[in-house]
């Protein structure tokens, strides 16, 4: 069951992460990537520990498409302590950490966020990047919006695939740093679809991206 609690020391973390964390991308990576269990990588995206109150999340919410409603409430009902807000605001926390991530080339942060499938789709972006001698100077303005366009529980596999709406301005500079293509100054608005996933019977409590999309 997909469940995005944010633990109070992950939130801490991401929360000082996100203070520096400004930037954008120049690709997308769409990887066939398919549900792996959680292992212990850390990630913004997690459930409550034990503690944690057990507060059902109400299921009218225009953050949650029509469509998703089925698989959030199989989600709730296999653990009570889901929070589909809460879950959305650790998928924006993770959107922005793993961008980041990838602009600057941060391979080993990345394979602590998202799955192999992605890392390896992640490293091969860098890599052509790196051999081209480009190095990418990102912003993501802001995030517009996020909202839940996907929810499913199969077997013990929960995903849930998010669809975000933000604003991103790049710029791709050669060794020398001068500007070969983009702009800082204007923003281009952006529209992608993340799935995250987790094992519900995991002790791990944390979610991981498993694959990336542009919206349509």
């Amino acid at each position: 069951m997909p469940e995005i609690i944010i633990l109070a020391m992950v939130f801490l973390f991401v929360a000082l992460r996100l203070w520096s964390v400004l930037g954008r991308r120049t690709g997308h990576e769409q990887p066939i990537a398919k549900p792996v269990e959680a292992n212990n990588r850390p990630s913004p995206l997690a459930v409550p520990g034990p503690d944690a109150a057990a507060q059902p999340q109400p299921l009218a919410d225009p953050l949650i498409e029509q469509g998703a409603m089925a698989g959030i409430r199989a989600i709730s009902d296999a653990d009570r302590s889901f929070d589909a807000m809460r879950f959305l605001e650790g998928a924006k926390a993770a959107y922005r950490m793993i961008l980041e991530a990838f602009w600057r080339g941060d391979r080993e942060e990345l394979e602590q966020l998202v799955d192999s499938d992605v890392a390896e789709a992640f490293g091969q972006a860098i890599t052509a990047r790196e051999e081209s001698g480009h190095v990418l100077d990102n912003r993501l303005v802001s995030i517009e919006k996020a909202i839940i366009d996907r929810a499913k529980l199969s077997g013990q596999m929960a995903s849930i695939t998010v669809r975000f709406d933000a604003d991103i301005a790049a710029v791709t500079r050669d060794q020398s740093g001068n500007v070969v293509a983009g702009s800082l100054s204007d923003a281009v608005p952006t529209h992608d679809v993340w799935t995250f996933s987790r094992h519900v019977g995991a002790a791990d409590p944390n979610w991981i991206l498993v694959e990336t999309d542009e919206a349509a």
